[in-house]
């Protein structure tokens, strides 16, 4: 099974429109691109923390699953790529520019991509 884990704070964060007005608005459109969106992923997990959790509930919809953070989204993020990877044997690839986030991926199993990639793929 194919995974793709979505950083939501860098992704957001990747392009300057503006979205430092309104997290939770920002959150909500992510959210909405991605349950809209064809991916070649069994299944998409967006991850929120912060004031983005108001604007995309956690649920699932369709293939994709939005998760709140309790704390720090990277630590979040880690968490799961562990679990598909480490209890589940999938593979998982995380959408970051996150470095340090990076790092932590890889050294759990996973793979990392770059928020552009994930935009071009995503409709307007």
């Amino acid at each position: 099974m194919r995974v793709l884990v979505v950083d939501g704070a860098n992704v957001v964060g990747s392009r300057p429109d503006g979205w430092w007005h309104d997290r939770a608005g920002a959150a909500r459109r992510l959210q909405q691109r991605l349950v809209a969106a064809t991916l070649s992923y069994d299944e998409v997990v967006l991850v929120l923390e912060g004031a983005a959790k108001r604007g995309g509930p956690a649920r699932q919809q369709g293939s994709v699953r939005t998760v709140h953070a309790a704390g720090s989204g990277d630590d979040a993020i880690v968490d799961e790529v562990s679990r598909q990877v480490g209890d589940d044997g999938h593979a998982v690839t995380v959408v970051t520019a996150d470095r340090g986030l990076r790092e932590r991926v890889q050294a759990a199993g996973g793979t990392t991509t770059g928020p552009e990639w994930l935009l071009t793929q995503l409709s307007p």
